[in-house]
């Protein structure tokens, strides 16, 4: 009788291991990094994303997350995906330029959409995800989906009310096309990464600031320093990433995959309405406090569309970059938005 109770015990710890060893083959680990610091809007926002994939697949995706950049710089993090220092970016694609100026494209168009929706059409209506999934395949890497907060403000100590304000203006501006557009109108922007801005205004180093919205702006306490803003935002309107080693994505369990994806949707979804609302608020609040909030005129924002989409064809010089701004443009003008 002791046998086969014995037998019978060592036989169920045997599927006991086989199980545990199933459900930890399905376990997916990923570590991501965000520029954005956790206590911004969109920082809280990308937490938001991680608590919907660990808690729709049960516990079986699990994340370690990095905000502020704080394992390799901003524009690193993509390379430290590919090569398994990390597993996703969350940063954007406009942070990589340099290696193909098609990044631009799906980083950054400039002077296109005007809302994040039409933006978000594009990609998963206009083609976009198919050219763009080209792209960042070529780099081992996959591209989960976008997450678009709107039209940015700029900080800045001096009122910037019109082209003709940008003359000698220093400002940080994120590296590729932007800097050519602005050099062009009269600016002098300086590349620099996402989490020197605040010791660079405070310490004189740039007069202004290209870096986020106007809620996110206020999280990271620019109008603390400065005291100029443009609201509604017009020249930029980038489209943060979830970009994943390819490797990693495609060892996934396929419902993960979903998962991922699908909540990349509803992250979307989610940052474009937080934004209207916070972006407002933050408005109303920055007015009470003194700080001078400047609405562009129409003539003065067409000079900018202008002389951004007059840069489109000096960064289209990839076959990827071409069929991006060729998938934009045809897009656009469905829209209207471009002849």
């Amino acid at each position: 009788m002791l046998k086969k109770i014995s037998k019978m015990l060592l036989a169920g710890g045997a599927v006991m291991a086989m199980t545990a060893g199933i459900a930890s083959a399905a376990d997916t680990n990923l570590r991501i990094q965000t520029h954005y610091a956790p206590e911004t809007v969109s920082g809280k926002l990308a937490a938001q994303y991680i608590d919907d994939i660990q808690t729709m697949s049960g516990g079986e995706i699990k994340v370690e997350m990095f905000y502020s950049s704080s394992v390799v710089k901003s524009v690193e993090t993509f390379d430290a995906a590919a090569t398994g220092i990390l597993d996703c970016d969350m940063t954007g694609g406009g942070y990589q330029t340099g290696k193909n100026p098609a990044f631009q494209f799906v980083g950054d168009i400039m002077g296109g959409y005007e809302t994040p929706y039409q933006q978000l059409s594009w990609l998963y209506y206009g083609g976009g995800l198919e050219a763009a999934a080209k792209l960042y395949n070529k780099f081992d890497m996959e591209l989960i989906g976008w997450w678009v907060y709107g039209q940015e403000s700029f900080a800045s100590g001096k009122p910037i009310t019109k082209v003709a304000d940008f003359k000698d203006w220093k400002f940080r501006s994120p590296p590729g096309m932007e800097t050519k557009i602005f050099e062009k109108l009269g600016a002098k922007p300086i590349v620099m990464d996402f989490t020197e801005i605040f010791t660079a205004l405070e310490s004189g180093i740039i007069d202004g600031a290209d870096a986020s919205g106007l809620a996110n702006n206020v999280g990271l306490g620019l109008y603390d320093i400065v005291k100029y803003a443009n609201f509604p935002g017009f020249h930029s309107m980038p489209s943060d990433h979830l970009a994943c080693n390819k490797a990693v994505f495609d060892a996934m369990p396929a419902s993960h995959q979903r998962i991922m994806k699908v909540a990349m949707e509803a992250l979307a979804l989610r940052t474009a309405l937080t934004f209207e609302k916070k972006n407002a608020e933050a408005a109303a609040s920055l007015r009470e406090k003194g700080v001078t909030l400047s609405q562009w005129a129409p003539e003065e924002l067409q000079k900018f569309r202008d002389a951004a989409q007059a840069t489109w064809p000096e960064f289209a010089t990839t076959p990827e970059a071409k069929d991006l701004v060729e998938a934009h443009l045809a897009y656009l003008r469905q829209l209207g938005l471009a002849k």
